[in-house]
């Protein structure tokens, strides 16, 4: 990745998913570039009863599985020699990657887009296309 990121570019939120790629693109900017980098995953809200799918504690299981995300990433981030910060933040995805990148000052977004994933027929709406149009910097998507 190197010699590909924008002159200027100090620090980089990484919008993680369930996909690694996005997250190997962050490191390797850490590692290289030697840019601050902050590794996010989003939670989203609960807002329904989801006793229906036999999931007795759902928030359980969201919860579990952002653990998961964030270990596997300082684990490759260790493996890499690069420093990543690590947050994991509950609330509608679009929404919480654009709060943090502007709490942070972010001067790039990292995030992945899967085409007709789970996730995005659940979701909903394209959260890309909404983090790209209200985004308060650049924004880099990895195809996974």
């Amino acid at each position: 990745m190197r010699g590909r990121v924008m002159k200027g570019v100090r620090k980089v939120l990484v919008a993680v998913n369930r996909s690694m790629d996005v997250a190997r693109h962050g490191v390797s900017l850490a590692r290289d570039e030697g840019t601050w980098v902050t590794m996010l995953k989003v939670i989203p809200p609960n807002d329904g009863d989801l006793n229906l799918t036999g999931i007795k504690n759902i928030e359980d299981v969201l919860r579990s599985d952002s653990d998961k995300v964030v270990s596997d990433v300082r684990r490759l981030a260790a493996s890499e020699g690069a420093l990543v910060k690590t947050r994991v933040e509950t609330g509608e995805i679009d929404r919480k990657i654009l709060e943090v990148a502007k709490e942070e000052r972010c001067d790039l977004i990292i995030m992945g887009a899967q085409k007709n994933s789970f996730f995005r027929r659940l979701l909903g709406a394209n959260v890309v296309e909404r983090v790209i149009s209200n985004a308060p910097c650049p924004v880099f998507v990895v195809g996974a």
